[in-house]
């Protein structure tokens, strides 16, 4: 569907009707984009510069990470809508008979597992993002540091927001040892990187206030 490259207008709009993709998961790929641009920015406005000479070098190297994590969190859009279509067809497979029921049962679990990996690689990117993040707004232009502490608001929001996109699926998976695996890796995301991405906004706070 392309919702990557659609203007922001359109995804907003698509988003805000009942069309089922893109939703939370997409939404929160998009906005982990952004927020990792954002670290970006601080970069570009930091390489070039006399001031920050002794970091230049590790600038340009962050800065070429968070140009891939860019690209892999605006293809995880695409990823997202592409494995929730399968979900929702399973969804409304029938289920009067017990073969029903049982081939049913079987197609759910394969495309509960396939719709949380997108949503868990979501929050991995999101992570990695934080730790440039962290690297940005500690050494990178004085003049751009608002920007690192947006970037790393709008990473936790990602990172929280495609978490409930895992939870919400492995809910409803009937291999309980798989689904606890996926929410443990899920809940030590979140408990390690919600504190580092509220360090960074707090630092920035300090220092503009």
């Amino acid at each position: 569907m392309g919702f990557s490259t659609v203007p922001c207008n359109e995804f907003v709009e698509v988003l805000a009707s009942k069309a089922p993709v893109p939703g939370g998961g997409g939404a929160s790929a998009l906005v982990g984009a952004v927020g990792t641009a954002l670290g970006n920015m601080v970069g570009s406005l930091t390489v070039g510069k006399k001031k920050y000479a002794d970091v230049e070098a590790e600038m340009w190297e962050l800065k070429g990470k968070a140009d891939v994590l860019q690209k892999e969190l605006l293809t995880l859009i695409e990823r997202d809508a592409e494995v929730f279509e399968p979900l929702s067809r399973a969804y409304g497979m029938p289920r009067e008979t017990e073969e029903e029921k049982a081939e049913k049962a079987r197609v759910m679990e394969i495309v509960l597992k396939e719709a949380c990996s997108v949503p868990m690689e979501i929050m991995e990117k999101c992570c990695e993002a934080l730790d440039l993040i962290v690297e940005f707004a500690a050494k990178g232009s004085a003049l751009a540091i608002s920007d690192a502490g947006v970037g790393a608001v709008f990473c936790k929001a990602a990172l929280q927001g495609a978490s409930l996109n895992v939870y919400i699926n492995t809910k409803s998976m009937k291999n309980r040892e798989y689904a606890e695996e996926l929410n443990q890796k899920a809940d030590a995301m979140l408990e390690k990187y919600t504190k580092i991405a509220d360090e960074v906004f707090e630092s920035v706070l300090g220092r503009l206030k």
